[in-house]
């Protein structure tokens, strides 16, 4: 019996689908281990096919590539380095399985299947693998590794069932992606565990960009105490040692690294920058160019796109309108100028007087509404592509969430685009990540020190600039009191009345309750985007187009 197991927390960014890829990565990951001198690596789930693979599985052809390339890896554990315990998607009697799989000895020496399977949210893996048997340990080396994987852990009964069966540590493959205060949540499911076992609990979380997801890591292990022992930074891939003692009949982890976690404007900011750099590279695409305007949004959006990818990968376009005030014209240049990045300017008054002359005989007895001021924005969107077709960069359009909310945004204008950085970011959000910007570079950050948005950006109203005199509170509610409003009938769907009695006038309430549910229609063509909410558009919240109940309030 054992009195010592060093164990590798292996915090990685898969790609999905790329197996061979994500197969180099373990092996580079178990190198690392090796020269920490553990005894077993430890991954994240679903790491051999990158999480989430969605449909992927339901490809025999993929899942043939995912057994090919884990028997491969199992064969390297014969050479007497550290085993490894990676998650994949693992066929059982004909049924996909999400799976924890232990490799050593040069071959797959145990398999433990996902018993809980999430269906909210961003998740819907009921659709596609089927639910395992509450396990029991896993033998290794003379210790008994009670393995759950992510969702495991969020409810009492399988470390129960481990822990009555004869698990001495508790191990936890995750694939749980970032969200504001998910930290928080991970920690108190941990917690809840260890206290009703009595054992030490070891989590894996795995780190990078997928579609709207991110990942953000933070790996840790927990002692039978409920203390810290081990905990990776965030937002960063790395393989930690946890050196485990047995101490009489349980096991103690010795004091390792400990990172304190950010602050919430740089978990966001960071988030954004890693959802974007991830969505570029994993794509291939060779840059992204943005419609730079002179507010805060596009400011924003060029700040992240800088640091995630560097200034010399980024291109912002002014694209000024006879309703362009020189101040915007000015803020703009200022702005590309701080960052470093290249500022081109394309007058799109030419484009509207086509337009108008073009339209004229169909709009002749009409006045000037909407629709003009919506080709506009339109112009900009065709620029923008257009750029894009020709020189390769992807266009990142730069509405937020408020916006996004309640409509405020035109359909193949400034919603055109590859990925929307600020998606999940609300109006309120985007000016507070801004002034933490200016005031500090993240780790990682590949863009310029020091303040990086003009102060005069930050103050000054916020405007479409789509019509003489225009500001986006002669349209919407001021976005402070908005704000308030969708979060709680966003993330908290609260009734109309219980968020009337928050204060708010209960008209205006009722107002934006029917202007969010009517632009459902141009959220779904909308691209993606990085979930920073606990209920983002699209995967996260999904409600009808067409939708009678709309009317009824």
């Amino acid at each position: 019996m054992p009195d010592a197991l060093t164990l590798a927390l292996a915090q990685i960014n898969p790609v999905v689908g790329d197996v061979p890829g994500n197969l180099g990565r373990i092996r580079a990951a178990r190198a690392e281990a090796a020269a920490l001198g553990a005894d077993l690596l430890v991954g994240s789930e679903l790491m051999v096919a990158g999480y989430p693979p969605e449909d992927l599985v339901l490809k025999e052809a993929f899942l043939d590539a995912v057994e090919s390339g884990v028997a491969d890896l199992a064969r390297d554990t014969a050479d007497g380095g550290p085993a490894l315990l990676v998650g994949a998607p693992w066929r059982v009697n004909g049924r996909c399985h999400n799976a924890a799989l232990l490799l050593d000895g040069g071959e797959v020496a145990a398999v433990r299947l996902k018993h809980h399977l999430p269906n909210y949210g961003v998740f819907d893996e009921a659709r596609v693998f089927a639910a395992g048997p509450c396990p029991g340990p896993v033998a290794f080396r003379g210790v008994r590794l009670g393995v759950m994987v992510c969702e495991d852990m969020w409810f009492p009964d399988v470390a129960e069932c481990l822990q009555e069966s004869g698990a001495e540590i508790l191990v936890v493959l995750n694939g749980s992606p970032f969200e504001l205060d998910k930290p928080d949540v991970r920690l108190n499911h941990a917690v809840g565990r260890i206290t009703e076992t009595g054992l030490p609990l070891v989590y894996v979380n795995q780190m990078g960009g997928q579609d709207e997801l991110v990942f953000d890591g933070g790996s840790f292990v927990l002692d039978a105490a409920r203390r810290f022992r081990v905990q990776a930074p965030v937002w960063r891939e790395t393989v930690l040692p946890a050196r485990m003692k047995r101490q009489g009949d349980g096991w103690e982890c010795e004091a390792g690294t400990l990172v304190l976690p950010p602050d919430r404007c740089e978990n966001i900011y960071q988030a954004m920058v890693l959802g974007l750099r991830d969505y570029v590279a994993k794509n291939g695409f060779p840059g992204v160019i943005i419609g730079l305007s002179g507010g805060v949004d596009s400011a924003l959006t060029a700040a992240v796109a800088a640091d995630a990818l560097g200034p010399d990968k980024v291109r912002c376009v002014m694209m000024p309108s006879p309703f362009t005030s020189a101040e915007s014209l000015e803020d703009a240049s200022l702005a590309a100028r701080m960052l470093g990045v290249r500022l081109d300017e394309v007058d799109i008054e030419p484009a509207m007087r086509a337009f108008d002359a073009m339209l004229a005989p169909l709009f002749a007895g009409t006045g000037r509404d909407i629709t003009e001021e919506n080709v506009q924005a339109r112009a900009r969107g065709v620029t923008l592509m257009a750029l894009s077709n020709k020189f390769g960069p992807m266009v990142l359009s730069t509405g937020n969430k408020s916006e996004m909310s309640v409509g405020y945004s035109t359909l193949y204008g400034d919603m055109c685009g590859g990925y929307s950085v600020l998606k999940d970011v609300y109006k309120t959000t985007v000016y507070a990540v801004s002034r933490w910007r200016n005031g500090n570079r993240p780790e990682g950050a590949l863009g310029p020190q020091g303040p990086v948005i003009p102060e005069r950006i930050l103050t000054k109203a916020p405007t479409a600039e789509l019509r003489p005199n225009q500001t986006d509170q002669d349209t919407l509610p001021p976005y402070e009191v908005l704000d308030d409003i969708l979060k709680h009938l966003i993330e908290g769907e609260q009734s109309i009345e219980a968020v009337a009695a928050r204060g708010h006038d209960e008209q205006t309430v009722r107002r934006v309750w029917r202007m969010l549910d009517r632009a459902e229609y141009k959220r779904r063509q909308a691209p993606p985007g990085v979930k920073i909410t606990s209920r983002a558009f699209g995967r996260d919240r999904r409600y009808p187009i067409t939708n009678g109940f709309t009317r009824l309030v």
